[in-house]
């Protein structure tokens, strides 16, 4: 079994935006207050972050984190690894890095935002971080297999994940038949749907239900959305059988 906690489910702004008075912004639903996307899963005794956000440090406060084997990084955009300067409060308990599997464009990016966490003579207190270079090649973090999806997020190649009966995939505006291969017939699919209307870099509803209709997934959750989608007690009324939008703090279990 794997279980999934939905650590963000919002965009790279959050929902609420600031300085907006929108009715989905202004709503005083819970679920309708979105951390930028991250998720944590469990699985075979192996704890994985994927993404670490600018909202990572309350994201693991708020879900009482004590301990992870490793953070995925599917891209290297600012809303994605933001945060990973805090990995510092588990180098102090664990007394051990933090593991970081990412591709090697996505490595580059993270040694220039955090030069000083690699540097020959680092300060005191700087965060610990082992990187580990990816492909599109199966890896294994401890017992845990993870199967690398290649999407694009508009012309940059970003990865999803799949882990036991869990794909993952953010920040996706186009996947291959290929790749859809990987993930067909699983039990539970996580993907973004940004926005109703059209999107250059991200799916949209239409499009991720698309997705989801070929895959064939038993269960689908959406997740990275904006507050152009709506508020959360308003648009789940509108989803097929199966389908259900994602919100902070969710926690889910699949069927491996």
């Amino acid at each position: 079994m794997t279980k999934l906690t939905f650590l963000g489910t919002g965009t790279s702004q959050g929902v609420p935006m600031i300085a907006c008075g929108c009715w989905v912004c202004t709503s005083a639903d819970s679920r309708d207050k979105r951390l930028r996307t991250s998720a944590l899963v469990e699985h075979d005794g192996t704890v994985i972050v994927i993404d670490a956000g600018p909202d990572f440090r309350q994201q693991m406060l708020r879900e009482n984190v004590r301990a992870i084997d490793a953070i995925l990084l599917t891209h290297a955009h600012k809303d994605h690894i933001g945060g990973l300067d805090d990995v510092r409060a588990f180098n102090y308990f664990l007394q051990r890095p933090v593991d970081i599997y990412a591709e090697e464009r996505v490595q580059r990016v993270v040694r220039k935002d955090f030069d000083y966490a690699f540097s020959d003579m680092p300060y005191p207190g700087v965060p610990e971080i082992t990187l580990h270079t990816i492909t599109e090649e199966p890896f294994m973090v401890k017992d845990a297999e993870v199967i690398p999806i290649r999407g694009l997020h508009y012309r940059l190649p970003v990865l999803g994940y799949r882990i036991g009966g869990l794909a993952y995939l953010t920040d996706f505006n186009h996947i291959s038949e290929e790749e859809i291969g990987k993930i067909r017939g699983i039990d539970t699919l996580v993907i973004n749907a940004l926005r109703r209307e059209h999107h250059i870099s991200h799916f949209t509803l239409d499009e991720a239900l698309h997705v989801s209709h070929l895959v064939r997934a038993r269960q689908t959750y959406l997740t990275h959305m904006s507050h152009q989608m709506g508020r959360y007690a308003q648009i789940c009324r509108e989803l097929p059988a199966g389908v259900q939008f994602a919100y902070d703090g969710l926690r889910i279990e699949t069927q491996d």
